[in-house]
Order: C-alpha cells, then sequence, then structure tokens
C-alpha cells in the first residue's frame, strides 16, 4: 500500500477521542493501549493482532526507518505503551487511567522502540 492508500484504510477506523481509558478495554465502552490497537487493525479488517503492547512490539513486519518512514496505521511502540500513527508526527492512544483516547504528537516523552507495520 501506499501512504494515500493506508491513510484511506484507517480513515474513520479510529474511536472518538472521548472513549475513556480502561484497563484491560478493547471496545468503544473502554480501551488500554493495546486494546485500542488490536481493535482498530481489527476494524481495518486485520486480524489475530496480539492483546499486549510488548507482544505488538514485536508482531507484524518491521518498518526501516523508524518513525521518519511510519505511514498512517503504523503501530509506534514505547516501553509498555503502544500507539497508532495517523500521520503529521501524531498518533491515536489510550495513554493512562483517568484519561481517554487522545491524539497527541508521537514525541510523548518515552523512547520509540519500534514501528510496526499490520498490513
Amino acid at each position: 500500500l501506499g501512504r494515500h492508500q493506508s491513510t484511506r484504510m484507517f480513515r474513520n477506523r479510529t474511536p472518538p477521542e472521548s472513549v475513556p481509558y480502561r484497563s484491560g478495554g478493547a471496545s468503544p465502552s473502554g480501551f488500554d493501549c493495546s486494546g485500542l490497537v488490536s481493535y482498530v487493525l481489527a476494524q481495518a479488517g486485520i486480524s489475530g493482532v496480539a492483546r499486549s503492547s510488548s507482544s505488538q512490539a514485536y508482531g507484524g513486519v518491521a518498518v526501516s526507518g523508524g518513525i521518519s518512514a511510519a505511514q498512517p496505521g503504523d503501530v509506534i511502540c514505547y516501553p509498555g505503551h503502544v500507539g497508532i500513527y495517523i500521520g503529521g508526527g501524531q498518533m491515536i492512544h489510550a495513554s493512562v487511567p483517568g484519561d481517554y483516547v487522545k491524539v497527541s504528537s508521537v514525541n510523548i516523552g518515552m523512547q520509540i522502540i519500534g514501528v510496526r507495520r499490520y498490513w
């Protein structure tokens, strides 16, 4: 897929930013980080994605070039956390208890340990 195809593939498949963080959550009633990733990828027709952030960091295919080569739909991996790249240096993620699904810069104060592509 090219960049424009991947953008179309993931557009309108992410839940609204008002969905609360919920530990162990994997549905629009509440998500944790890995639950959000597995849900969004499933909505895009990608099945079999692991349900833990550490497993998601080793699934799919490593993106050569890291964040500079990321395309919308790629999984951005941090120690113990994941998000979905949406373009422009931003991702959607479920960050911490008490917060909501939100769009943030990929620069969240943790080192990016990998970028994975499942599509």
